[in-house]
């Protein structure tokens, strides 16, 4: 019997995220991967209610960051600069070491369409939640829903951004680019739209 260690969770996703990347993640088990770090499938699922999970723990606390952060917002600043200091909080859960394992993350999830649903179903969640925190602000619907939306976009794409090979800049900072470009794309605007 395999001895007690702590930090069951981690040593879990580290090993799964390994064998998804090397043998795919429809042929890796649970088991699998819970008896690459001596552990059983019984402890695996305590942990995790299956092997998606793995790849989604603690997308709560993303959520929470963003949710912390509009409803910390000062009372007059505008939805947009509200979504901003969101996306900002939330580029705090990605520092640059985690990068790497981000990236391999990325490509495991890209390999498969029900991973790549579930990860637009967590975007999709937050914006949800953010438009929500914002109505509870007083913001109207629409306002709410258009910032929350753009918030959700503009992380998906810095995201998307900082995990490339030859990225260097933080998740912060290209977060703010790309805000900054929806800006300049919607001040430019023609007039009329019909």
């Amino acid at each position: 019997m395999a001895r007690w260690e702590p930090g069951a969770p981690e040593r879990l996703q580290k090993a799964a995220l390994e064998l998804f990347a090397t043998r795919g993640f429809e042929q890796t088990t649970a088991t699998e991967i819970a008896q690459s770090v001596g552990l059983t499938e019984r402890t695996f699922f305590r942990h995790f209610s299956d092997k998606r999970e793995v790849l989604f723990h603690g997308q709560h606390l993303l959520a929470q960051a963003f949710l912390t952060s509009v409803n910390s917002a000062p009372p007059d600043a505008s939805p947009i600069e509200i979504v901003a200091s969101a996306l900002h909080a939330s580029a705090s859960f990605f520092p640059d070491e985690r990068r790497a394992y981000a990236r391999t993350r990325q490509s495991v999830i890209d390999q498969n369409p029900a991973l790549q649903e579930r990860e637009r179903h967590k975007l999709a969640s937050i914006a949800i939640a953010v438009a929500g925190a914002l109505r509870a602000r007083g913001v109207d619907e629409l306002a709410a829903t258009l910032a929350a939306e753009s918030g959700a976009t503009v992380f998906g794409i810095a995201f998307t951004r900082w995990i490339r090979e030859d990225e260097q800049r933080s998740l912060a900072d290209i977060a703010a680019d790309v805000l900054r470009e929806l800006l300049t794309l919607t001040a430019t605007a023609p007039g009329k739209l019909r």
